[in-house]
């Protein structure tokens, strides 16, 4: 059968179409992961928990590792991001007993469905003992940035998810890979732990692994383990 040349044209155009998008999706980071959480932000606050990640103020985890330690506070403070009351959690890692990055996070739960969303942070690189940088810093509706999912209310096993969506600066997103881990730290032995593993485009190669306790939240984070969590369990400023 012969077919016109105008329906041979029109036959081009729509193969060409369809391999042009194509590539779209092959070149576009966000394919294949979820990155759209609009539809829950009237629905967010700045207090609650879910089985693995608390907002609670005063809730605090420390985790460490050869010459690193980390401590994860959650504050007392709120602060308005993208027109959400996020609640404020410190982190602060030293590395050799010097301080090496102090963050404040901004997070916010969601009321219906128990899922914890990341709306950015502020972030201070230390050196010497004084700030040399801000690297990583975002917040969601600032410079085409958007919220991302920090842990759902109800994982799922090969769920696939952006923690944070702020183009060149941060994309971190997350894999949940197990749902049955057991982990021992100083802390104590946690079962059914929650398994993710973390990578971002802009650094194809990394990877790291996190593993959360059922009420308890961050256990292990790559080489750093939990020894102390709780209410109060932050040291005093």
């Amino acid at each position: 059968m012969r077919y016109p040349i105008a329906l041979l044209a029109l036959l081009g155009f729509v193969i060409a179409g369809a391999l042009t998008r194509a590539d779209d999706k092959k070149d576009d980071p966000l394919a294949g992961w979820k990155a759209d959480f609009a539809a829950e932000k009237p629905d967010l606050v700045s207090s609650g928990r879910n089985p693995y990640f608390n907002l609670e103020p005063g809730y605090a985890l420390i985790l460490e590792g050869g010459d690193e330690r980390l401590v994860i506070t959650v504050t007392a403070e709120t602060k308005t991001v993208d027109g959400v009351e996020c609640r404020v959690i410190e982190e602060k890692e030293t590395k050799g007993g010097k301080l090496a990055e102090v963050s404040r996070n901004y997070f916010a739960i969601s009321k219906k469905t128990s899922s914890v969303y990341y709306l950015g942070e502020d972030v201070d690189i230390y050196k010497d003992g004084k700030v040399s940088g801000h690297e990583g810093a975002w917040l969601s509706g600032v410079n085409g940035a958007r919220f991302g999912l920090m842990m759902p209310g109800k994982p799922a096993l090969k769920e696939r998810y952006y923690q944070e969506i702020a183009p060149k600066v941060a994309m971190d997103r997350a894999e949940i890979v197990s749902l049955s881990e057991t982990i021992k730290t100083p802390a104590g032995e946690f079962k059914n732990c929650l398994k993710t593993e973390e990578t971002t485009p802009l650094e194809p190669k990394t990877k790291e692994f996190k593993f959360f306790a059922p009420g308890v939240g961050l256990v292990q984070e790559g080489d750093l383990k939990l020894v102390k969590y709780g209410k109060g369990a932050a040291p005093a400023k």
